[in-house]
């Protein structure tokens, strides 16, 4: 098939240098007008009235030829060249997909993950070069997240800079403390550093990525032997997904530091104020990073939890709607009047074009007819809790007639209740990843939650 696919295209090719060639007298000028000299003005009228001889016409035309069949000649080649260059390529890409995945790191749930496809190449080399770097920021990032908790209980004692009188308990804990740490003191952690990369911390071209000559297990500098790969395999997918997990967490921590200045115990402790509510469940217990409910106004704290309840339902129904569409379709016609159908609605984001504006007016009727009349949050009841429904949301309105489900358990319902708040903040983050990769990758399928084989 492939080499009938060249022929094809190298007969093509030939088929147009002939034809480019036989035309090529079309675009010869007349003998007077090459180089456009003052004799050639001179002579217009001259060769107006004389037409140039048959031998004359003969050597244009060759001379026209000799120049640009060499051209076409290597614009074949090229071409030739370019599409087997492609074809390969594209069987590289193909090959590089199951390239990297029983590599270390790729652990559950997602296994070899790579959206943007920076290692669809299959380079071996720039892959190493990558885990290496994700290796390396994963342990500074660990380290940076104990830099931000431990400073807070504990500091050296004596000084930092004794010539300028600043000691340890002096430095402030954060993004703050670079402007307190003298330069002289950035200097020699520079150098420290740079004394790390260049000797017991250069990684060696025979050792796994992270594998580095003088230090072994937990960083610990003993200059120990080659690491054992199969045999320490756990502990080397395991410090490389607390890696991945520090780096979230310093960039979080980093970011609520520099907007909201909070560095102490607030950051990572519960706090008082709402603790027995429902929904404070481990490991955070009752997690507030940004004190929204510092102040202890009940009615604000009411409102937001009935706000996150309804959003975490959304979500949960729409991680559905994600997933559910690449297996099942409604049959027939979303819009009878328009032709459409709903086998012919796109998945995800690519849907709100399709849907017609009649389709989003009755949608948002509906929403708008559901918030007023059913879901309205009556001010004695608990959060999320609507006269008429109950467990699942199953109630009685203008589609369905049933019962709600009721526990009479307050312990039950209690547990029920709290996991719902939980799944619902687990959708709302599913959401925003799968929206996120929809719109920048494209991904709707199966590719973006089932990890490949």
């Amino acid at each position: 098939m492939a080499s009938t696919t060249r022929s094809t295209s190298a007969a093509t090719i030939a088929a147009g240098a002939a034809g480019a060639m036989l035309a090529c007298s079309a675009f010869v000028p007349s003998s007077s007008g090459l180089r456009g000299s003052v004799s050639s003005v001179n002579t217009v009228s001259s060769a107006s009235q004389s037409p140039p001889s048959s031998l004359e016409q003969s050597s244009l035309q060759s001379a026209a030829a000799a120049l640009v069949a060499p051209g076409l000649v290597a614009a074949s080649a090229a071409a030739l060249l370019g599409s087997r260059r492609g074809r390969a390529a594209e069987a590289r890409q193909v090959g590089a997909c199951k390239a990297f995945e029983n590599e270390m790191g790729a652990t559950m749930p997602m296994k070899y993950f790579d959206p943007l496809g920076m290692s669809k190449d299959g380079d071996a080399e720039v892959f190493r070069r990558r885990r290496c770097a994700e290796i390396k920021n994963g342990r500074v990032a660990m380290w940076a997240c104990m830099g931000y908790i431990v400073p807070q209980y504990v500091r050296w004692p004596g000084y930092c800079s004794p010539s300028m009188d600043v000691k340890f308990s002096d430095v402030p804990n954060g993004i703050a403390a670079l402007t307190k740490v003298p330069a002289e003191g950035w200097a020699q952690i520079g150098i420290f550093i740079a004394f790390l990369e260049l000797f017991p911390g250069r990684q060696e071209k025979d050792a796994i990525p992270g594998d580095l000559p003088g230090f072994g297990k937990l960083g610990v500098p003993i200059f120990a032997r080659k690491c054992d790969v199969e045999g320490s395999r756990r502990s080397l997918e395991a410090e490389i997904n607390n890696g991945r997990l520090a780096m979230i967490a310093i960039t979080g921590m980093v970011a609520q530091n520099m907007y909201f200045g909070t560095t102490d115990p607030k950051m990572w402790l519960p706090g008082a104020a709402f603790e027995g509510e429902l929904g404070v469940q481990a490991p955070v217990g009752f997690w507030d990073p940004l004190g929204l409910a510092a102040d202890g106004d009940v009615d604000n704290f009411k409102r937001r939890r009935a706000v996150e309840l309804k959003h975490g339902r959304i979500c949960m129904l729409a991680c559905v709607g994600y997933i559910v569409p690449e297996y099942f379709r409604w049959p027939g016609f979303l819009s009878p009047a328009q032709g459409i159908k709903f086998a012919d609605v796109p998945h995800g984001i690519a849907a709100v074009s399709k849907v017609p504006l009649e389709g989003w007016l009755q949608i948002g009727l509906f929403i708008g007819h559901y918030e007023g009349q059913f879901f309205r949050q009556d001010p004695k009841r608990a959060p999320g809790d609507f006269e008429n429904y109950g467990f699942l949301g199953v109630g009685k309105n203008f589609i369905f007639n049933f019962d709600p489900i009721e526990f009479p358990d307050a312990e039950v319902k209690n547990k029920k209740l709290a996991a719902e708040i939980a799944n619902g903040r687990l959708a709302m983050i599913a959401l925003s990843a799968m929206v996120f990769q929809n719109g920048t990758v494209g991904t709707t399928g199966p590719a973006m939650w089932l990890p490949s084989s």
